[in-house]
This record gives structure tokens, sequence and C-alpha cells, in this order.
């Protein structure tokens, strides 16, 4: 917000200046319009400029029309705000030009006639106020990857922590846990998909621009992460119906411990992946419950490791794989 703060303002102070310069009146529209148009992304930049231009044109056009066939009366403008606005709003490219198309088109009112010179007049201070903004927006935009990568750090302890709280409460059932690591987790993802989104719409050029990639893979990451963190919730859900200890919760206990320890890695081995399905197969293999309390709670695991299946299998699908980099060394 600080720096969106000091762009407007070195782009409300250009375009006032370049106004008195050009001799355009009056010249603190320009600045006015540079503030409207200051954006947080160069994409929203370009979009929000175009689009301020564009509905404020056309509007300036309908607007002196209305005036020259029924006069410069205050309800000629209420006229103009039900016919252009509605149609504005519509229109998802001119939506944000509303407010920029009645500043111009109060000025017209202002005057009370339509010539050449006046509408010219009008355009120039779009372009200029509008042109500054564009400026400023395209020539600094702050780095998110830093705070990226400590989101992901946060989000990776976060997880880890709620694996290692997982496995306590599998061999502790009486274990009592607020959750807050879960809810520590979800805000670092949402800030983190925000923060990706910002970074990827800071790219003008995206197939000339090699770290294009880059921004992409913080997108997908923070969605895996998203994914994910629904799935472990539907685990905490199972979880809590486990309350008494059992060979089996130890057994699963030491998987989620494993799990923790492997958050940070940019590929997927697999190995929690087979130790899962090892762990299932011996599962199968044990004596059957002998009481209703212990099939229910072996019942309530045996679903815990099914959702961590889920939560793998999202995992496979977004990360690196090992075997794929192997072959791709190898072919190179």
């Amino acid at each position: 917000m600080g720096i969106r703060v000091i762009k407007t303002a070195i782009a409300a102070l250009a375009a006032l200046y370049t106004g008195h310069y050009l001799g355009l009146q009056p010249p603190l529209a320009a600045g006015l319009l540079a503030i409207l148009g200051v954006e947080v992304t160069v994409m929203r930049g370009l979009r929000n400029a175009l689009a301020r231009f564009l509905a404020s044109v056309l509007g300036l056009f309908f607007a002196s029309f209305l005036f020259v066939l029924l006069g410069f009366h205050l309800w000629t403008i209420s006229i103009f705000i039900l016919v252009a606005f509605p149609i504005l709003s519509r229109s998802r490219l001119m939506k944000e030009g509303i407010v920029t198309s009645a500043v111009i088109v109060f000025h017209v009112y202002a005057k009370e006639e339509v010539t050449a010179h006046l509408i010219l007049n009008e355009i120039m201070l779009l372009v200029t106020g509008l042109g500054w903004a564009l400026v400023v927006n395209l020539l600094y935009m702050p780095k998110e990857e830093h705070k990226l990568v400590e989101l992901r750090h946060e989000t990776e302890e976060k997880f880890g922590a709620i694996f290692m709280k997982m496995a306590q409460t599998l061999r502790q059932p009486t274990l009592v846990w607020n959750g807050e690591e879960l809810l520590d987790a979800g805000k670092a993802i949402e800030e983190g998909i925000h923060r990706a989104d910002v970074s990827r719409e800071n790219l003008i050029w995206r197939g000339l621009r090699s770290d294009y990639s880059v921004k992409m893979h913080w997108s997908n990451y923070f969605e895996m992460r998203q994914r994910q963190l629904d799935s472990i919730s539907l685990m905490l859900t199972q979880l809590a119906h486990v309350y008494e200890s059992l060979p089996q919760g130890e057994l699963a206990a030491e998987l989620f411990e494993d799990l923790a320890g492997d958050l940070k890695s940019d590929v997927y081995e697999g190995k929690v992946e087979a130790q899962r399905k090892l762990l299932g197969e011996r599962f199968r293999s044990m004596p059957l419950p002998a009481t209703r309390e212990e099939f229910e709670i072996r019942a309530a695991i045996w679903h815990l490791l099914h959702e961590l299946e889920h939560y793998l299998s999202i995992a496979k699908r977004l990360k690196k794989q090992k075997n794929s980099l192997k072959a791709a060394a190898v072919a190179d």
C-alpha cells in the first residue's frame, strides 16, 4: 500500500505539471485521472487505462450528442447516467471507466458548449492523466519473490507441525490441540495465492519472459497446498474418532512423522506413498477387531490413511516426479 501511494503521488504530480504545460482546462482533472489510473499490477494498469479511456471517449461523444439535442440541463445528465452507466457496467472492459467518464462529461456540462476544441481538451486530459498512471505502473512494481519464499517456508512449517500433532494424537488420543497451525497455514496459503497472482500479472510479455514459468510455479505450488489443506481437514475429522491408543495408530503415527520430513522437497519421490501401501497390506493381515470400540477406531485410522492417499495424489500431480527428472537428465 505504501508503494502504491508513492506511485500515485508521482503520477498525479507529473499529470498536473503536464496539464499546466499543455494549457489543458482544468489541469487538476489530469491529476485526478492519474490518481484513478494507478493500479497494483502492470496488467491491471494496462487494462485499467484502456477501459477508462475507451469508456470516457464513448461517454464524451454520447453526452455531447445529448447536450446538443436536449440542451445543458441537469435532467440531461440524468438521462446520460440512466442510459450510459448500465451499458458500461455490463461491459467487463469498460466497467472501470464509469467514474472517469462522469468526470469528463461534467466538464462539458460546466462549459455549456460542445466544440471541437473542448472535445480535444477532454481527450488530452484523459491521455495525460491515464498516460502518466500507465507510465508509473510500467516503471516499477514491487517484487513478490522474497515474500513468496517466506510464505512457502511458513506453509511447510505449519504442515509439518500439523502432521507431528497428528502423530502425537495417534499415540496419545487424550492430547489437547487447539488447531492453531491449521489456521496459520490457511492464512499463509491464502496470501501466497494472492501474491502469486500479483506476481504473474506483473509480467507483460509472457511468451518472451523466461521467468514466466517461475511465476506459474508459485501459482501451482499454493494451489497444491490449498487442495492438500482441504485434505488435511478431512483427515482431522477422522482423527477425532481415534479415542484409544492402538498398534495400528502407532504405525500410522510413524508414517505421518516421515511425511512431515518430506514436505520441503520439490520432487515427488513416492517414499511415503510406498510406505502407506505396505501399511495398508499389514493392516489387512492383522487379526480382526475384538470389540466394537476397536472396530470403530481401526476404521477411523483406515479412513485416515485413505485420505492420506488422496493428499499424496495431489502432490504427485503437481510436483516434479523423481523418475521424470532422471529420464530428462539421461536425455540431456
